[in-house]
């Protein structure tokens, strides 16, 4: 049986493929293995309570889950919704935002994968555009999301050494070269994997770009502003009508109801729900019902705010402080952790390649994930793409503290051999 071109594609393999196959036969193998590598939220019991009683009211009465369960919505989702949504963004930001201007799908990667493929790829000339990501590392589940090949370009950033065995990212604005072929740039903030922050100043810059080469500018914020909120520093949200903002309810704690959100413009809006149609029919009906509950009186704001950033600023600090303690004495770093839920571990001059380091830590029963696929569009001679993982902290803090003693320790054996 002969496949096409984009059967050969997306049924072959991909970076996130081969990632959530090998954690998922890991942990059927090993029930006992700690588990670092993924991207599930934490469980917060605050959290799990509010969403429990919210799905019990949600639920009362037939004509209440007839609405919730056995119907389709509208390409667009429910209007309710995208009006709580756009009074919410109006009224904090003063955002000039209407309904028209949000869409509902079905997990923010399915949001990427038609936004992208809206601007990159063949044109209608038979021109070719494709996408820039102005900093790498970049999330790997856009590695393979182009319809069309060469699809990414990228620029390396720049290094800042900093103390305590940390160091960061930056935009490197004067290298970065946005040729006439380019559709869109596109950012995560904060940044999977690396838990970068752009700041203010970088995306104000990458903003007045996008508007001087009449492009958008993709901001994936799915762990970002105004919510989750996993965000340790001071940054705004940023949007205007060239900007494309990606939110998502994943690390809110609700990535099973798969729920992505877009604000754009009304004529992207347009485009975004005419494509959305035809790949998944209708936007799911739980997470935008969700939502319009949590928007009232701003619960989601208290939420984010008061429950969601502490928990992970601490669970961050804590697990730096152990990592730092196993590393000591050794030419590794992290990167600033700055938000989402991840740390960065960059071990410079290691012997060998992080992917070798990642089967090792795996068969002493500790998932992490390495670094190589995050670098997406750079030169492959780069050899810092061969020395980071990527380690989560939601885990519970004890078994959080058992991985870091083993990654220590295998560490320091790559070091040594």
């Amino acid at each position: 049986m002969k496949l096409t071109a984009f059967g050969e594609k997306f049924g072959g393999r991909s970076g996130i493929g081969e990632l959530m196959d090998d954690l998922g036969q890991a942990l059927r193998e090993n029930p006992d293995m700690i588990f670092m590598g993924g991207g599930n939220p934490a469980r917060i019991p605050e959290l799990e309570h509010c969403f429990e009683q919210k799905l019990e009211a949600l639920l009362q009465g037939s004509q209440s889950r007839h609405q919730l369960l056995g119907i389709y919505q509208s390409k667009q989702g429910e209007k309710a919704a995208r009006r709580a949504l756009a009074s919410y963004l109006k009224r904090h930001f003063g955002w000039a935002v209407n309904e028209h201007n949000i869409a509902f799908a079905n997990g923010s990667q399915n949001a990427c994968f038609i936004l992208y493929n809206l601007f990159a790829g063949q044109m209608a000339d038979d021109s070719q555009r494709t996408l820039h990501l102005p900093l790498v590392p970049e999330y790997l589940g856009y590695r393979d999301i182009g319809l069309s090949r060469d699809f990414f370009t990228a620029t390396k950033p720049t290094i800042e050494l900093l103390e305590k065995q940390q160091f960061k990212y930056h935009v490197d604005l004067n290298a970065l070269n946005v040729g006439e072929q380019c559709g869109a740039i596109s950012v995560s903030r904060p940044t999977n994997p690396t838990a970068n922050v752009l700041s203010d100043d970088e995306v104000d810059a990458l903003q007045a770009l996008c508007k001087q080469r009449n492009i958008p500018l993709i901001v994936d914020g799915a762990y970002g502003l105004p919510f989750p909120n996993i965000v340790f520093g001071q940054a705004a949200p940023r949007w205007d009508e060239q900007t494309i903002l990606m939110l998502s309810l994943s690390k809110l704690g609700l990535p099973g109801i798969r729920s992505g959100i877009v604000v754009a413009s009304e004529e992207v809006i347009s485009a975004f729900n005419n494509a959305n149609s035809i790949v998944n029919l209708a936007s799911s009906t739980i997470g935008p019902a969700l939502l319009t509950e949590l928007l009232k009186n701003d619960q989601i704001d208290q939420l984010s705010r008061t429950i969601v950033q502490p928990f992970y600023r601490d669970r961050a600090a804590a697990t730096m402080a152990l990592l730092q303690a196993q590393l000591d004495g050794l030419p590794a770093r992290i990167h600033k952790p700055e938000g989402a839920i991840f740390l960065w571990l960059w071990l410079d001059n290691l012997p060998i390649a992080s992917y070798q380091l990642y089967q090792r830590l795996k068969a002493r029963g500790v998932l992490v994930v390495p670094g190589e696929d995050f670098f997406i569009g750079v030169d492959s001679q780069w050899q810092h793409q061969r020395q980071c993982l990527r380690l989560s902290y939601a885990a519970d803090p004890t078994v959080i503290a058992r991985g870091v003693a083993i990654i220590g320790e295998e560490v320091h054996r790559a070091y040594a051999s």
